[in-house]
């Protein structure tokens, strides 16, 4: 799934880059993504929500570079809509709860190109009756596409939210990109 990782902002490094979806930021060090953010309408709005994370003397900005080179080149066929597989992806989490960690490891195990709901997604992760509380963790998710939080949708199948910046079209944009990869 991921790994607990206390030294998450030591020696950070940043890639920013663009793709078929946006601007996307990536930020980690070694194989272990910190963070990833997408769907920016430029590299200067990506390096702007990354800087927001950093500033301090004891959390220093990541140095810019072409870090992982390879996950940048999955992401952007993944943004042309080819079928990519990310749970080999190492993320790093500084802080999860049991309950987190059990969704989000069921929001990894969900297929390239389905959905579930919030409820299902509570039942898969072994909470039945914590729905809102999924809910909560996917709207704080920091590895969106890597954790694909956005083939959770609301009870109905209506779409919910989604918190990159372009927000719910891009959760619809990345559905129908998904689906239409799977009916080949």
């Amino acid at each position: 799934m991921g790994q607990r990782d206390n030294s998450a902002n030591s020696n950070q490094q940043m890639s920013i880059f663009l793709t078929d979806l946006g601007w996307m930021g990536l930020t980690g060090n070694g194989n272990h993504v910190y963070r990833l953010t997408v769907g920016h309408s430029s590299d200067s709005e990506v390096r702007e929500s990354i800087c927001q994370e950093h500033g301090t003397d004891h959390n220093p900005p990541p140095t810019d570079a072409d870090w992982f080179p390879n996950l940048r080149r999955r992401l952007q066929k993944y943004g042309q809509g080819e079928y990519v597989d990310f749970s080999d992806v190492q993320v790093a989490f500084s802080k999860l709860t049991a309950f987190q960690e059990s969704v989000i490891s069921a929001t990894r195990a969900i297929e390239y190109g389905q959905t579930v709901s919030y409820g299902e997604l509570a039942e898969l992760a072994g909470y039945p009756r914590a729905a809102r509380a999924v809910g909560t963790v996917m709207s704080s998710n920091p590895f969106p596409i890597l954790i694909p939080c956005h083939r959770v949708v609301a009870s109905g199948g209506k779409l919910g939210g989604y918190s990159a910046p372009q927000g719910i079209s891009l959760k619809e944009n990345l559905l129908a990109m998904e689906a239409e990869a799977v009916r080949g």
